[in-house]
């Protein structure tokens, strides 16, 4: 029973996977051309989450600024998730809801980008850096699912948005660690030219 069970989990993941392929790619593309021109033009991308989405955050970061398959020069990226002195002194003095948006604003700059991961679209924390990037006039890239929530009515035009379509939150950050991957993929064939993809 438990075998089965540990099974159906493998199918799920892997139908919806297919489900999504041909729907995400579009906006999961125009991503990686909002990250290309920001990372090419010398400016980096900031990218929060919390729980497990800010664990999707650090393995961004640390996918650009190490590698992900390939050798190239390194990439910006900071994960906002990972400085414990200024998560817990944000929270505790203005709430925990100021923890990424007081850090969106001190370290961003016009033209980077905000990687906004969120499984349901509606965490106070992301949205609220939303909005502080759009002041430091930054794109953002938002990781969404069940709809995308708040965070529909939050990003402009100029923003995309990766709405994985399912409502169970654990298929959905599945979904996402594949997306970070297509995201440092297309990178890197835009910066040191396209291969075939790894079987």
């Amino acid at each position: 029973m438990l075998e089965l069970r540990i099974q159906q989990h493998f199918i799920d993941s892997a139908d919806l996977k297919y489900q999504s392929a041909q729907g995400l790619s579009k906006p999961i593309a125009a991503a990686v051309q909002a990250i290309l021109a920001c990372v090419t033009s010398g400016g980096k991308v900031l990218a929060c989450g919390n729980g497990g989405s800010a664990a999707d955050a650090q393995h961004f970061a640390a996918e650009f600024v190490g590698r992900f398959e390939r050798e190239r020069p390194e990439l910006g990226a900071i994960a906002l998730t990972t400085d414990s002195s200024i998560l817990t002194a944000v929270a505790n003095d203005y709430g925990y809801n100021a923890v990424f948006s007081r850090q969106v604003r001190a370290l961003g700059l016009p033209g980077d980008v905000l990687l906004a991961i969120s499984t349901s679209g509606n965490s106070a924390s992301i949205l609220a850096a939303v909005e502080a990037a759009h002041e430091r006039d930054m794109t953002v890239v938002s990781l969404t699912g069940k709809g995308g929530g708040k965070m529909v009515q939050a990003l402009r035009e100029t923003d995309v948005n990766i709405c994985v379509p399912h409502e169970r939150t654990a298929r959905i950050q599945e979904v996402h660690l594949l997306v970070v991957h297509c995201l440092c993929d297309g990178v890197d064939s835009q910066l040191l030219g396209e291969q075939e993809v790894p079987t």
